[in-house]
Formats: C-alpha cells, structure tokens, sequence
C-alpha cells in the first residue's frame, strides 16, 4: 500500500503506517521536525521517503494513494490537492481540532485551524465518508481535546 502522510511532522503516523508494511511518503514544511522523523524511521530500519514540502506554497507532484493521513493540519483551501491525492478506491483518514477546543486551554486557537461542528464530512466530499466522528476525549490525566474524525473512500476505479 502507498501511503502519503500530510504535514507529518516528527514522522509518529508515516513511522506506523511504514512498521505495517506500507510505502511510505512522509511531507512536512519544518525540516527540523522531519529531521527527527528521519532519526526515528532509522532507529527501527523503516525505509520511508521524507520531503520538505512548503504546504502553503504550490505543490509538487506526488501522485496517488491508497492511503492519504491528515492529522492536526487543517487547511481548508487545500482541501481539493487533499481529495486528489486518494486513489481510487483509497481512503482520506483526518482528524483535527474542533472550535471547542479553544474553550479548553490549549492547542489552535485559530479559527482557520478549528473546524466547525459538521464541517470535516463536508471539507471531504465527495469522498464518501465510511466513518466519521467528533468527540471530546481525555489525552492524559489532565488534559482534554475536541475533535472530529472521519475515515472517507474515493469510489471508482
């Protein structure tokens, strides 16, 4: 399976998608924290592919895959490069903070990086969205998140 892991940071999703078999394409705007997920795939012998990817700015070429990963990056005019990069028949899995998080203490406090209640389902359209949720679930002890969740396919072939 090919796997592209969106804004992915210190590599936690590429690494486990790569330790289940996957092809993994790890991309990230901060070389630092794509650095430490470097270090991270090398430590466990994971071969996974990173690239420094300025997500604000046009984007290249990656092609299709079975399996498109967006967490905690919300970016809703990138949402159609987002869509296309599912092939048919793969799955979009994303998951991001809810606006009532703000009320909660920490994480974005941005309305661009907050979704509304009912807004992933439509942000992923038109995908069909297999599973979705929105939920406040405890992280640790002490703190809390609200988030929304939605596991959706690319139908055809």
């Amino acid at each position: 399976m090919r796997v592209v892991d969106v804004a992915c940071g210190e590599g936690r999703h590429s690494i486990a998608a790569a330790m289940r078999g996957a092809r993994v394409l790890g991309i990230d705007r901060d070389e630092a924290r794509l650095a430490t997920a470097r270090e991270h795939a090398e430590t466990q012998a994971l071969d996974v592919e990173w690239r420094v990817v300025d997500l604000e700015g046009p984007w290249p070429e990656l092609g299709r895959f079975e399996a498109v990963l967006v967490f905690n990056y919300l970016a809703r005019a990138r949402m159609p490069e987002i869509r296309d990069l599912v092939a048919p028949g793969g799955l979009l899995m994303m998951e991001s903070f809810l606006t009532g998080q703000r009320e909660l203490g920490w994480g974005p406090a941005s309305e661009d990086h907050l979704l509304r209640p009912g807004e992933l389902a439509r942000l992923v359209a038109p995908l069909r969205a297999l599973h979705g949720r929105e939920a406040l679930e405890p992280v640790d002890a002490e703190r809390w998140r609200a988030v929304a969740s939605v596991v959706a396919v690319r139908e055809g072939i």
